[in-house]
């Protein structure tokens, strides 16, 4: 079993509770963690032997495009896409990151991690 990470990776969104922060929007970080069993990749040096982070991004991508309220629904629906589009995906976490939230002060970022299991679905 492997582990295929995409970090930093970097959206303008629109997601939040208040209305306004999903009119003007902001930057969202997303890190990505998939568990699959790429051995045959490995040793054959085959892309069709594993997933293609390429593919990932992707659909990543389309969900972020869907204004949601909270970062919680967001990763969850990320996590069952990935599951539902990847049948050789085990296990998916992913952690997002709203930046400069609007908490009424200074705070980099808040964020959620999220971890599912193709046998919790």
């Amino acid at each position: 079993m492997g582990k295929i990470k995409l970090d930093g990776i970097e959206f303008f969104a629109y997601h939040g509770f208040y209305k306004s922060e999903r009119q003007v929007g902001r930057k969202f970080g997303v890190d990505l963690e998939v568990s699959t069993d790429f051995t045959k990749a490995a040793e054959e040096d085959s892309l069709e032997e594993t997933i293609n982070y390429e593919d990932l991004y992707k659909t990543i991508k389309t969900e972020m495009e869907n204004p949601v309220h909270l970062l919680e629904f967001l990763a969850n629906n990320i996590c069952k896409k990935i599951l539902e589009l990847f049948p050789n995906v085990i296990e998916v976490t992913i952690t997002l990151k709203k930046y400069n939230p609007p908490i009424g002060g200074i705070c980099h970022s808040a964020g959620v991690t999220l971890s599912r299991s193709r046998e919790a679905i």
